[in-house]
Order: C-alpha cells, then sequence, then structure tokens
C-alpha cells in the first residue's frame, strides 16, 4: 500500500520540486583561448578541460554570446551561430545547462554602445523587427536541431538604455518594446519552455531599474527573468558597500513584477582573492535569499578569461592556468 500512495504523490513531488540554483560562468571567450593554445591547468599542476574545472568548483550552468556577423579578431569576434552551437554541444555532454546571450551587434554591445549589425544598418524599423525574429529564431532553431535546447535565452545585453540604437533606443521605448516583443516572440516559437531574459547593468541601482522595467511594463513587453550584472568594480566601490543595495533591487524587481531574478553577470578583481571569493559568496547569498525561490541563479563573467590572454582583470583565473581560490565560493 505505501508503494503505491508513493507512485501515486510522486508526480505531485515532481511537479513542485524547482530546478537546482544555477551556478555557472559565461565562457564565450574560450574556444579563441584554445586556438591560440592557452593551457588550463588544476590546482596539481595537471592540465585538464577548462569545462571540467569549472565542474568541480560547482559550476552548473556555461553562458554563451551570440554576434550577427562577426570578426575573426582574437578578443572582439568570433561567437557566431555555428560556434556558438558547437560551444554548446560541448557544455551540455558535461551536463550543463545553457544559457544564450543575443547581442543584436557584430561585437560588444552593452549600455555605452548598441551598434546595428553591419547587414542591418540601412534597414527601416519594420525590417529590423524581422530582422530581431529571423536572427533568434534561426539561431534557437539551429541549437535545437543540433540538440541543445537552451534553459534560458537573453534578448539583448546590457539595455538600459536600449538596443539597435537608434531605433531601440529608450528614447523610443514604443519600439524598444516591440522589438523585445520579436525576440520574445522567436525564442517561443521554437520551445515555449525556454525562459527569456531580460537583461540590464548596475543590479545595485533600484532607481535605474524600476525606471526600465516600468517602461517595460507600460510597453506590454514580455518575459520571464530579470537578468542583472554586478560588478562594484565598475563604479569603483566595494561589494561591502552595494551588497544590501542589491539583495534590496533583487526582492524589489521580484516582488514589483512577479518576475524571477538572476544575476547572469558577475566579477571581482584577479589580484584580490579572497575579495572576489567573498563578494561571489556574498552574491550567491543575496540571491538564494529572494522570497519564494524567485531568485534563480548566478553567473560568472569570462572567469576562464586570463588576463594575460584577454587583458581583463576581472576574471578569476590565476598566472599559471590555474582556476583562483576565488570560484571555490561556487562549491558551497
Amino acid at each position: 500500500m505505501k508503494k503505491i500512495l508513493l507512485l501515486l504523490l510522486f508526480p505531485l513531488f515532481g511537479l513542485s520540486q524547482s530546478k537546482p540554483f544555477a551556478k555557472g560562468a559565461d565562457v564565450s571567450w574560450l574556444p579563441q583561448m584554445e586556438s591560440t593554445g592557452y593551457k588550463f591547468y588544476d590546482s596539481d599542476g595537471k592540465e585538464k578541460d577548462c569545462l571540467e574545472l569549472l565542474k568541480e568548483r560547482g559550476m552548473n550552468s556555461i553562458r554563451l554570446r551570440v554576434w550577427v556577423n562577426p570578426s575573426d579578431d582574437k578578443a572582439s569576434g568570433h561567437c557566431s551561430k555555428e560556434e556558438t552551437i558547437a560551444m554548446a554541444l560541448r557544455a551540455q555532454k558535461m551536463g550543463f545547462r545553457i544559457m544564450v546571450d543575443f547581442h543584436y551587434s557584430d561585437s560588444w554591445a552593452d549600455p555605452a554602445k548598441q551598434f546595428k549589425p553591419k547587414a542591418w544598418e540601412n534597414h527601416t524599423f519594420p525590417e529590423l523587427l524581422n530582422d530581431v525574429y529571423n536572427h533568434t529564431f534561426e539561431v534557437i532553431k539551429a541549437l535545437k536541431t543540433a540538440g541543445v535546447t537552451p534553459e534560458w535565452v537573453q534578448v539583448g545585453n546590457e539595455i538600459p538604455g536600449g538596443m539597435l540604437w537608434p531605433d531601440g533606443s529608450t528614447k523610443n521605448w514604443e519600439k524598444l518594446g516591440q522589438l523585445l516583443n520579436k525576440g520574445y516572440d522567436a525564442v517561443k516559437a521554437v520551445d515555449k519552455k525556454i525562459k527569456v531574459i531580460v537583461h540590464v547593468d548596475e543590479g545595485n541601482n533600484n532607481k535605474k531599474f524600476r525606471e526600465f522595467f516600468d517602461n517595460a511594463t507600460k510597453q506590454k513587453v514580455r518575459y520571464d527573468v530579470i537578468g542583472m550584472s554586478y560588478y562594484p568594480y565598475w563604479i569603483k566601490k566595494d561589494y561591502t558597500e552595494t551588497i544590501a543595495d542589491l539583495q534590496f533591487n533583487l526582492k524589489d524587481m521580484a516582488k514589483r513584477y512577479g518576475k524571477e531574478v538572476m544575476v547572469v553577470e558577475v566579477g571581482g578583481e584577479d589580484d584580490k582573492i579572497e575579495n572576489t571569493k567573498k563578494l561571489l559568496q556574498a552574491t550567491i547569498k543575496a540571491v538564494r535569499n529572494v522570497p519564494n525561490h524567485k531568485g534563480i541563479g548566478v553567473l560568472y563573467w569570462e572567469p576562464q578569461g586570463a588576463k594575460s590572454w584577454s587583458q581583463y582583470g576581472l576574471s578569476a583565473w590565476l598566472e599559471n592556468g590555474q582556476p583562483s581560490p576565488a570560484l571555490d565560493a561556487f562549491k558551497e
């Protein structure tokens, strides 16, 4: 009788269980690093696959950026549809969950620049709407055909000022809303279960987030998750000065808009190992503390992107090719 009861109740328990907390990294530079001969080593000095090193440190999710027609520049190119598919397959085979981050540009898109892809530069706004839909659909459909269905897809990368400037600037919120909805519709046309993220920087800045997502609400923008970046370094403050603001904003966003929240980018200084570890521990704790399991994950931005290779000082890798002990924060 007990066995029958358990079998009857198991599906109910299964439905109520949320997915594990996402802990991971954006590793979009990894294929280029490997192709230029960069080697990764474990703490015992043995050469090892970078993804294996991240997995051993508690990570379960990988984020990959997509550019429209990128160059072959070592640090500011690559990340095409084809390269993203190859990398997503590799990560999935190792058990990682996948996030895809659309920049809607041929290179970096962030708060300071949201340049249209060259092929779209002279397009009318109706054509731009089709461009966003078609590009998004093609990449996600190709991934699914290859055997990878991303768990999350970002429509735009760090877009507090909008994307595809000037048409999709926040000075033209009506148009930005339409562009975001085209991206959402394209993702859901491939698979309704994929969660769509809208991503804004400065996760500790509640005023910025309220202004952005209040406007998104007015324009009836469709999305599932509010994504945040959190980099105390770029605002010249220590995490101890801003972590309470991040915690407040995470809880406020989840309550105000009824959405899941996630820190999709975080990073600390590679030469301040203990401080970066504490930053990560505090960030993970802040996201986990969001009520009703609405805080769903934390991802480091390019932890493996060693400064010697990338000139980027917010990686979490040592000069000897080994992971920084700061990444042990993800084990907990």
